[in-house]
């Protein structure tokens, strides 16, 4: 049987090791005493950042009268007021709260961070991939079973989304996402991203459409036709545009907000869909949809893989960037 100096020493705390930053390095016997508890500052932090009371008990899932109980023992233990009370005045800070409020927050957001750099050393064994819907609909998921062959032991997670995940909450460790040229966003300093495709725009419709339709000889044809366009109809005018074709101001059709819907339409024979060459892929190979028309290339962006930097040689981020790349390099290379 193990005796109480074993299993101290088994804990690490060995009388004959220095602590971690070295002697008189920490937090002294006074500064320890003085830290409040942790559950009064969650609740102040959020209190200060929500704006209310209410709010900031709806955010941690309690009871407003919990958040209420946290900040009076936060006061008791600073000795200052720290919210003003009052009909109408719903938890805002007073100005001593406000300098307080500024420094808790500071403190914890570096303590999220370090937690999450953390956990997310050990992310090798389960991928979560945040993906451009019409991408991870129409070409991902027809093609990851290979990735996933090649690495059974990697937990694959892909999650349908044009919007930046919060990477320091692990909400995602890469992000695969289309970025309209000219329109390149400004990412955290702690994400790193590169190219890996960047595919044709083309005209797609379904030969039902296109045998009772008018013939297409020219790009400036289609305006003739039944346009379908996805959030509105930016990307047929910056088509057209490329091939020297003034769309009109009030250039109609329908809106299905998201590239996949609108190719949806088009199978149905419903018109002319703009599409990138990965979407409408297995479309064209199966002849549920034909290219419409033969003119010069368009290009109007490219997708971006972004991951944190300082994951982006781990072995799950690594080879699933290298597989996505290696077939996307036939296809649309970047």
């Amino acid at each position: 049987m193990q005796s109480v100096s074993d299993t101290v020493n088994d804990l690490g705390d060995d009388p004959g090791v220095d602590p971690v930053g070295g002697r008189g390095s920490g937090l002294s016997r006074e500064q320890r005493a003085k830290l409040p508890p942790f559950a009064a500052l969650r609740a102040f932090e959020a209190v200060g950042a929500l704006g209310g009371i209410r709010r900031a008990a709806v955010e941690l899932a309690v009871d407003h009268a919990a958040i209420s109980r946290h900040l009076r023992t936060l006061e008791q233990w600073t000795g200052t007021a720290l919210v003003e009370r009052g009909a109408g005045r719903g938890g805002r800070l007073t100005p001593q709260g406000l300098i307080y409020y500024r420094h808790v927050m500071r403190a914890l957001a570096e303590l999220a961070n370090a937690t999450s750099d953390l956990q997310f050393q050990g992310s090798d064994t389960h991928l979560r991939i945040w993906c451009m819907p019409g991408l991870a609909s129409q070409w991902l998921v027809g093609r990851i079973g290979g990735f996933q062959a090649s690495y059974p032991d990697l937990g694959l997670e892909v999650q349908p989304s044009e919007v930046l995940p919060d990477f320091d909450a692990q909400q995602a460790d890469a992000w695969v996402h289309y970025v309209i040229d000219g329109q390149v966003p400004t990412l955290p300093d702690r994400l790193r991203s590169v190219t890996v495709a960047r595919p044709r725009i083309l005209a797609v419709a379904a030969p039902s459409y296109l045998a009772a339709a008018p013939v297409v000889d020219r790009p400036a044809d289609l305006l003739r036709h039944t346009l379908l366009h996805e959030a509105n109809a930016n990307q047929w005018r910056r088509w057209l545009g490329c091939l020297d074709v003034e769309a009109p101001t009030d250039l109609r059709g329908s809106r299905f907000w998201q590239g996949h819907l609108t190719l949806g339409a088009a199978r149905q024979g419903q018109g002319i869909a703009l599409a990138n060459t990965l979407l409408v892929l297995d479309d064209l190979a199966e002849g549920r949809l034909v290219e419409v028309g033969a003119w010069d290339p368009v290009f109007l962006g490219s997708y971006w893989f972004t991951a944190r930097a300082d994951g982006w040689r781990g072995r799950a981020i690594g080879n699933f960037r290298d597989w996505l790349v290696r077939h996307l390099a036939s296809v649309a290379p970047a």
